[in-house]
């Protein structure tokens, strides 16, 4: 099923507005065009739209007849998209357009992120905003912009902006989930100077490759034993290093701080004497982490191929010391709540390294529930590479969503939930960054619960939203808005 065949699934409007939505390229920091789009979409509905000096959208409308005297309700969600794609995929984020597909119960994208994070909460919106038939009291429709890279709409919103003081935000990924509390979190990007050398006498080059794994949310999916391409492609640099005297020449692995890496390739030169040796680990190596991570990353790949000499390699005592700093970064999770059963509460990400414009750039990103565990681990990675007498800093970072269980939203969403599908929901905090965290801090009081579909694969070219999920997820929508009372 195609692009277009999209826009037959049920409900209508709102699988229209998403086909809408992948057709306007929005990575982040990129949003004037979506946003253009959504000011022209409140005018051809006669609705009240602002748009603020970062580019959030805010559509008003009126409440339906005899709704008149309920709440304002907000509905929140971004305007952004991660920009992620398999390495052989040709696809330009800035200029192209997404195109998705179903695959039995899912729908997809070809080669690249889907955007259902959070083009789908985006569609939701605005079919109830265009909707004639749907009762509910007054409402508020928030579009934020860089929700991915840096909360900067949420960060930017002021006192009185928002009139409504019950907010439904609609960047969730699990069906059935009902979340009132998130991590804060922020970034530690450490910058060095690369100082190289030329390549050695007899040394021949050669690029490693790791391809296939999965990737992921940095925070949804930390826990869930995939692989991180950085890390692994540094375990074979590191024991080729101290093994055959190998010399680096190029590590790109990563992109985003907030996706699990799943690709790194790096060059490197090694003596033609210790050729044979080298493949023969190459061979092991590639074995084992397979052997390792047979069960969660089933598609990994690694190999190591002949390519073109390089102009020149990194100095050994520099190559000795990034690599060391890179196997004592620490990735994954760092402990688990001990009040909430089966919840992360502070992780870590070692998500890119980067040889760029004669700099080695190393992102990662924290996450904690605890304000105070966010700034210990952020800084046990800064320590990490202050060894490497680099420049380290660190993002201002976002508060974390303190979890009210006698929110009334909660208890409106749970009640409809019941009675929309005779099951409980589970009521639970993420791991996960929401920009509740920031709006909560901005207007205190605000009463706030997130749901949505189920997403898997979010931040991956794996993505795919699950259709019957959606449909629960507007019936839940559009059930709560007609009981806010």
């Amino acid at each position: 099923m195609n692009a277009q065949d999209i826009r037959q699934l049920k409900p209508e409007r709102l699988w229209y507005y998403f086909s809408e939505i992948c057709n306007i390229p929005r990575p982040s920091r990129q949003e004037k065009k979506i946003a253009a789009w959504l000011v022209e979409f409140a005018a051809n509905h006669k609705l009240e739209c602002q748009v603020d000096e970062v580019g959030n959208v805010l559509i008003r409308k009126q409440a339906t007849a005899g709704y008149e005297s309920r709440s304002m309700v907000i509905m929140q969600s971004h305007l952004d998209m991660v920009c992620e794609k398999n390495s052989e995929t040709i696809h330009n984020f800035e200029t192209d357009a997404i195109s998705p597909w179903v695959d039995g119960t899912w729908v997809k994208a070809k080669g690249t992120t889907l955007g259902a994070d959070d083009g789908i909460g985006i569609a939701a919106a605005l079919a109830v905003l265009e909707s004639q038939d749907i009762p509910h009291g007054p409402l508020e429709a928030l579009f934020t912009v860089d929700e991915e890279t840096g909360l900067t709409g949420a960060f930017a919103l002021k006192p009185g902006q928002l009139k409504g003081r019950i907010l439904i935000n609609l960047d969730s990924e699990d069906e059935g989930q009902l979340f009132i509390g998130c991590a804060g979190g922020k970034d530690t990007v450490a910058t060095m100077a690369m100082v190289t050398e030329p390549v050695p006498d007899g040394h021949i080059a050669f690029k490693a490759a790791i391809t296939g794994l999965k990737g992921g949310h940095s925070g949804d999916d930390i826990n869930k034993g995939l692989g991180n391409a950085v890390k692994l492609m540094n375990r074979f640099l590191w024991n080729s290093q101290n093994t055959f005297e190998i010399a680096l020449a190029d590590f790109n692995a990563g992109n985003l701080r907030n996706a699990i890496a799943r690709e790194a390739f790096a060059v490197f030169t090694i003596h033609m004497d210790n050729e044979i040796m080298m493949l023969q680990y190459a061979d092991q190596f590639a074995s084992e982490i397979k052997a390792e991570l047979h069960v969660t990353e089933p598609g990994l790949a690694f190999e190591v191929v002949p390519c073109v000499m390089p102009e020149a390699v990194l100095t050994d005592s520099l190559q000795a010391d990034l690599l060391d700093a890179l196997y004592a970064c620490p990735h994954g999770v760092i402990a688990m709540s001990r009040e909430i059963p089966n919840f992360v509460e502070t992780s870590t990400n070692l998500a890119s390294v980067k040889f760029i414009d004669k700099k080695i750039v190393i992102t990662t990103s924290q996450r904690s529930s605890v304000e105070s565990s966010k700034k210990d681990v952020a800084d046990m990675v800064a320590s990490v590479f202050y060894m490497l007498q680099a420049d380290v800093e660190h993002s201002a970072g976002y508060p974390g969503w303190k979890p009210n269980p006698d929110s009334e939203i909660l208890r409106i969403t749970a009640e409809a939930y019941r009675r929309l599908f005779n099951q409980e929901p589970q009521v639970l905090a993420i791991h996960a960054g929401l920009e509740c965290g920031l709006i909560g801090a901005i207007y205190p009081g605000m009463d706030m619960v997130s749901f949505g579909p189920t997403i898997k694969g979010a931040h991956s070219p794996d993505e795919r939203l699950e259709i019957g999920s959606t449909v629960k997820f507007w019936e839940l929508l559009t059930e709560v808005l007609r009981e806010t009372r």
